[in-house]
């Protein structure tokens, strides 16, 4: 729920060459009227007959969007009256968060929450020479003492405009493989006319119901954002590691900015949300307003199949290599351990997050549930002669895409070093020198600035790195050694050269032994020598990427082909999708803003029940129970409270509502619009919730509205925030 999303999205190069449709997912779904063996599931020790395995009403999640608000379906669950001024008030009052989180506005004077967790390079960015602002806290006790963080901005959906007509008018006539195409250059034209026909600052056209519907969104992006209040990690990030994606949680994950005008003063909003003088309550209908980032609910079920057979599986395996790396780096580099405990976190959150989602796409009855739900779908598809007609054989058509990509997966998994981060410098810098020879193969007056005369002299320069550490480059290089001997034949020609019959660190060590790329002095050496000198030198990753270019490209031109195709079929799906329900269904997650309704509610897990809400005493439970170590210690004015700090305060808790990551840092509201929390994780339960929405024992985590005002008062003495957050305004 955090950040390190980022992180995931660093590996979607693996992701999209590595994928492969297995069809053993459909001993789940069993056979129309056979009662044979098969049908017979286990699923966390409970047995099932998957025949009888029906799909819930909402198992694509209720994450509704403003344009298509549930106002019927708010109205016959909850009795509750969304009218369009309280949808207004709750979307204007919400906030995306750069570019990776969600905040909002809780008062008039421009004073916003959203998560630690999404602020940690920023209070990075803020910190002066001495300070360590992570360890212990920040807080500024005037206006004038609050700090831009440069770079940082906020966005507010202000406009939304439903342009799908003319996005699928104009690309009915072209052909499949022209559609994407035209459907980007059409969708360019818009947001440039929109922005400056309404006068915004950003743009953006977004794909709902897999090209279902389209749906322009306008914002207004404010730039001048203060830093006014940032708890210390080892109390935002309580538990660390091992209670992440966990509840009971007692975990103060928050941060306060201001955005300030373009005359530099605190802005002035009508639109914030008021903190709510009682909080949430067990039972009480709540709503969270954020940008949850994506969900894959849509997909068929052989295209989640393909990610759980082949994506996943090589995902984990990756990050648990490089989890491995960090974690000695780590030990070995005391001094650097915030910058790179930071990318292990990121690390170990992507891990904790992909291991969740694939046990629910191994889990039976989840998997047949979501294959009920899909012939539910094309039952109603083909029961309608023309629906059929357009849309009967997608789901074929995508399998058939699945087998394609299986295919050409182990190979393109194995040979592909694009992805810097997982490969390492060394095939980086191979590639910038094959590059650099293919230019200098052409008349001087063609090539690149850069390398042209006397630029030549230096180019080692911006080529070898300048934090180059050895010992994480060896590592990386025998991750690539051993993908290509476990997804290829070893004596396959590029792999044998390669790796020369070796694996691990063996391999790795004589391949840098033998390599010309260990210096500056020896890169420059070989750009002296010109095209021929780079090319014909010998170096075994210069060698390795030649002999693989042709194939890396004819596999990539394979697998664009496919997935083009493929996108082609899902939007049809979309549209299918839509004629069938129409805006019933929330459409997949998109970081736009979204609301999703819920209760308050513990869940069964472990053979106990974890309660709705979670207080001070159990923090300090903790703390003492884990002896006051890492990750439970807490900082120097936690541990001995003041008198008037109430440790029966409400501090984390739960509820049924819908989120997935993007959603860090929203606002939790009740049926007044007013804040009782601020949300901050799921349970590890939630993480099927990528493809599937059980509201059995999913759960959102979220920081009660009460027990922040407690601790900033008490804790933090910060009266200066917590009469603002009190009274609406700067007081």
């Amino acid at each position: 729920m955090n950040k390190f999303k980022s992180l995931i999205i660093a590996f979607s190069v693996v992701f999209v060459m590595s994928a492969g449709f297995n069809s053993s997912y459909i001993t789940a779904q069993g056979n129309s009227g056979s009662k044979d063996k098969k049908t017979t599931q286990k699923s966390e020790n409970v047995w099932f007959n998957a025949d009888t395995v029906k799909a819930g009403d909402y198992d694509t999640g209720t994450m509704w969007t403003f344009e298509y608000a549930p106002k019927d379906y708010l109205s016959k669950k909850y009795n509750f009256t969304a009218t369009d001024e309280w949808l207004e008030k709750v979307r204007m009052s919400a906030l995306r968060f750069a570019t990776y989180c969600t905040a909002s506005f809780v008062s008039e004077d421009g004073l916003v929450m959203t998560n630690d967790h999404c602020s940690r390079d920023n209070i990075t960015a803020v910190s002066k020479p001495g300070e360590n602002l992570q360890e212990n806290s920040f807080f500024a006790k005037s206006l004038e003492e609050e700090r831009k963080v440069p770079g940082l901005f906020v966005d507010q959906l202000v406009y939304f405009a439903d342009v799908t007509k003319e996005i699928q008018d104009s690309s009915a006539k072209v052909s499949d493989d022209q559609k994407p195409a035209t459907i980007k250059r059409v969708a360019d034209l818009i947001k440039n006319r929109e922005k400056a026909a309404k006068k915004l600052d950003k743009v953006q056209i977004t794909s709902l119901y897999n090209g279902g519907k389209y749906s322009l969104y306008g914002y207004k992006t404010y730039n001048d954002v203060r830093l006014v209040f940032s708890p210390e990690t080892d109390i935002a990030f309580y538990g660390g590691d091992p209670d992440n994606f966990t509840y009971p949680r007692y975990d103060f994950d928050c941060t306060f900015y201001r955005v300030y005008d373009t005359d530099g003063k605190p802005l002035k909003t009508k639109n914030f949300y008021k903190w709510s003088t009682d909080g949430a309550a067990e039972n009480e209908l709540v709503f969270v307003v954020g940008n949850p980032g994506s969900t894959s609910r849509l997909q068929t079920t052989a295209q989640l199949a393909f990610v759980r057979d082949v994506q996943y599986p090589r995902t984990l395996e990756l990050l648990s290599q490089l989890m491995s790396m960090y974690d000695g780096l780590i030990k070995e580099n005391p001094a650097n351990k915030e910058e790179l405990q930071n990318t292990y976190f990121g690390l170990s959150n992507s891990y904790k997050a992909i291991s969740g989602q694939l046990k629910g796409l191994r889990d039976p009855y989840l998997f047949a549930r979501k294959v009920a739900w899909e012939n539910k779908f094309k039952a109603a598809v083909n029961k309608d002669a023309n629906l059929r007609a357009l849309y009967g054989d997608l789901w074929d058509k995508i399998a058939a895409s699945r087998e394609e990509l299986k295919g050409i997966a182990d190979e393109s998994y194995a040979i592909g070093t694009g992805n810097k981060f997982v490969s390492g410098e060394y095939f980086a810098m191979a590639q910038q020198l094959i590059d650099l020879a293919k230019d200098l193969q052409l008349p001087e007056a063609d090539r690149k600035p850069g390398n042209k005369g006397e630029n030549l002299k230096t180019a080692a320069e911006t080529i070898f790195p300048a934090d180059m550490n050895m010992k994480i480059e060896k590592q990386k290089v025998a991750m690539q050694v051993d993908k290509l001997n476990k997804y290829l034949d070893k004596n396959l020609g590029y792999v044998k050269d390669f790796t020369q019959g070796k694996s691990g660190i063996d391999a790795a060590e004589s391949i840098l032994k033998a390599s010309k790329l260990n210096s500056k002095e020896s890169i420059q050496e070989l750009i002296s020598k010109g095209a021929d000198g780079i090319l014909k030198s010998g170096d075994p990753f210069i060698n390795f990427l030649l002999s693989t270019e042709a194939r890396r490209m004819e596999i990539q031109k394979q697998s664009k082909d496919i997935n083009g195709r493929e996108v082609v079929y899902s939007q049809a799906i979309g549209k299918a999708l839509f004629e069938v329900y129409g805006t019933k269904l929330p459409p997949d997650a998109t970081f736009t803003l979204r609301i999703s309704d819920g209760i308050v509610k513990g869940y069964e897990y472990n053979g106990t029940i974890a309660p709705p809400f979670t207080t001070f005493y159990g923090l300090y439970e903790k703390y003492n129970s884990f002896n006051k170590e890492y990750p439970y210690s807490l900082p120097k004015n936690w541990q001995n409270p003041p008198a008037d700090f109430n440790l029966a305060t409400k501090f984390n808790y739960v509820t049924t509502n819908d989120i997935i990551g993007g959603n860090s840092g929203s606002a939790m509201i009740n049926k007044k619009g007013e804040v009782v929390g601020l949300v901050f994780d799921g349970n590890i339960e939630s993480l099927p919730g990528s493809f599937i929405y059980t509201p059995d024992a999913n759960r959102t985590v979220a920081v009660h509205s009460n027990g922040l005002l407690e601790a900033i008062k008490h804790i933090y003495k910060a009266t200066r925030l917590s009469d603002e957050l009190s009274a609406g305004k700067i007081k």
